[in-house]
């Protein structure tokens, strides 16, 4: 897998790990970078279009990502990445 920059705007398919809120929505709990599983520590954000859902989420290795859910397909996708700044 390539190596990501701060800014680099990707799209690529992964699997999420998630649980169901109070109204049987999926929220992100993990999600695997090729074999790196990372435990999402919370939800920075969350914006929805018709068949979308968009989750900003801070992961454990302190850098953001934008996960993005196609409820038509059940697919998940990194939309993208920012550094942390630690």
């Amino acid at each position: 897998m390539a190596r990501l920059s701060g800014s680099d705007l990707v799209s690529m398919t992964i699997r999420v790990e998630c649980y169901a809120g109070y109204r049987d929505e999926q929220e992100p709990l993990a999600f695997w970078l090729g074999e790196r599983r990372l435990a999402v520590r919370s939800i920075v954000d969350r914006w929805f279009a018709p068949a979308q859902r968009w989750f900003k989420v801070d992961a454990e290795d302190g850098h953001v990502y934008v996960l993005r859910h196609d409820e038509k397909t059940g697919e998940w996708e990194l939309a993208a990445f920012t550094r942390g700044g630690g």
